[in-house]
């Protein structure tokens, strides 16, 4: 093998991160947007009220979606120049 160059288990290891990493922010994008839409359900909420809290909770399913995607994978990527 040569140095430098990852190894089939490396790649495997990398792919089965992105794939962790991808569900779970999806998930967690989810359910911050499913809390918006139970609020929006409970509260009964319509119209302007409705759309703004749908809007909000899908922005903020998102922002922590993408921050979940990154933290996941700048950690599998300390850990990895680390050696574990």
């Amino acid at each position: 093998m040569d140095k430098g160059r990852e190894s089939r288990w490396e790649k495997d290891a990398m792919t089965v991160e992105i794939v962790f990493a991808l569900v779970t922010a999806t998930v967690s994008a989810g359910v911050i947007f499913a809390v918006a839409w139970a609020l929006v359900q409970v509260l009964s909420l319509s119209g302007p009220a409705r759309n703004s809290v749908l809007a909000v909770g899908a922005l903020v399913g998102a922002v922590a979606g993408v921050w979940r995607l990154i933290r996941v994978l700048l950690r599998f990527d300390e850990q990895r120049r680390m050696g574990h």
